[in-house]
């Protein structure tokens, strides 16, 4: 069975305002202070995001209770220096981002300017392992047109600089200001990934590989398809969800590809398109269906997906928890439409902040 590793970005705030606090540094020496060599959490680009990521897990159930654990952490090492910790994936108050004292951050900051400075985000980036770099490329070119499915699942990013954007997952549209960022064509081939791969880097306008930006690439690090696609998920259960029904697409795109089924040949513009539908509506209104490419409502979109992954969820022992899931995020809404709810019923952006604090636990 293929594991399943989950990075998630979070939010460094004060428990009282709700602003964002550039703390962490102090947070992560607290962190190898109590486990000197920890491994769990990682500094970021600004100081107000605090990462972690998990082990590599083939049980749901264990990969729920790590992030589970890995968030409570958080919130205890956050707390003891005096600030919180919220699974946002933007701030809905406004903030003035404190690039890490990092090299790599600082020619990160020099070479984009303002793009650097508008990028206080936090995502959620999935591992699905793969056999090769073969198979993993093969997965790509067959996962394009779904990634916009799971972006509206994660819908999380409502708000930016005290106001409501009017979309669902603001994140991804200013993530997508990086110009290595998106969607990509298919590669069709291991070799020629990595000749583009090359080709980018060797532009000069990225540093390394490590900043090619594809809404789903293979990693540098590890033998998987990181999925890059998410915002961070108010509720830990959505990132599960969202692990889960990753790694049913890469098992389905991975059969396809041995079964000899051509992988879809959906153009980088149209996928453009439906990631901007999925930003904007997240599952309020109409998604692109990833297999026509026109509009549908997203409980169908996601009728689809469920089918389109069935079998794999069936080998995994997945079903039930993915049908669950999704009835209940459809019932519930993604986190975009509870912020909105927590705002509409206390009409101060400062509160939604403290509540998102308290949901992020579970």
């Amino acid at each position: 069975m293929r594991t399943v590793g989950v990075e998630e970005e979070l939010l460094l705030v004060d428990p009282v305002t709700g602003e964002p606090k550039a703390l962490s540094a102090a947070v992560l020496a607290h962190a190898d202070r109590d486990d000197p060599g920890q491994d769990v959490f990682e500094k970021e680009l600004f100081g107000q995001m605090l990462e972690f990521a998990t082990h590599p897990r083939s049980d749901m159930a264990d990969l729920g209770n790590e992030i589970v654990r890995c968030r409570k952490e958080a919130a205890r090492l956050a707390g003891e220096i005096g600030c919180a910790v919220a699974a946002l994936a933007t701030s809905p108050l406004p903030v003035s981002p404190s690039v890490s004292v990092n090299d790599r951050y600082q020619w990160m900051a020099e070479q984009y300017g303002i793009a650097t400075r508008d990028q206080l985000v936090c995502g959620c980036h999935v591992h699905v392992s793969v056999a090769s770099d073969e198979e993993g490329v093969a997965v790509l070119d067959r996962l394009r047109p779904w990634l916009a499915v799971l972006a509206a699942l994660s819908a999380n990013s409502p708000f930016w600089q005290g106001q409501d954007t009017g979309y669902a997952g603001y994140r991804s549209r200013m993530w997508d200001r990086w110009p290595s960022a998106g969607p990509s064509e298919p590669f069709g081939t291991a070799e020629r990934y990595h000749r583009r791969v090359r080709d980018m880097v060797a532009t000069g306008v990225i540093l390394d590989e490590g900043m090619v930006y594809f809404d789903a690439r293979l990693s540098a690090n590890y033998p998987t398809v990181e999925i890059r696609v998410a915002d961070v998920c108010l509720r830990s259960g959505t990132a599960v969800l969202i692990a889960a029904l990753a790694r049913a697409l890469v098992d389905t795109a991975a059969r396809d590809w041995r079964a000899g089924r051509p992988a879809p040949d959906h153009n980088v513009n149209v996928l453009r398109l439906a990631a901007w539908k999925a930003a904007r509506c997240g599952l309020e209104q109409d998604l692109l269906d990833p297999t026509t490419m026109r509009p549908r409502p997203a409980a169908r979109v996601l009728r689809t997906l469920r089918e389109h992954v069935g079998d794999a969820l069936t080998r995994t022992g997945d079903t039930d928890l993915v049908d669950k899931a999704l009835a209940e995020l459809l019932r519930r809404g993604t986190g975009a439409r509870e912020q909105r709810r927590m705002w509409e019923r206390t009409g101060n952006l400062r509160d939604v902040v403290t509540e998102c604090v308290q949901q992020s636990q579970g």
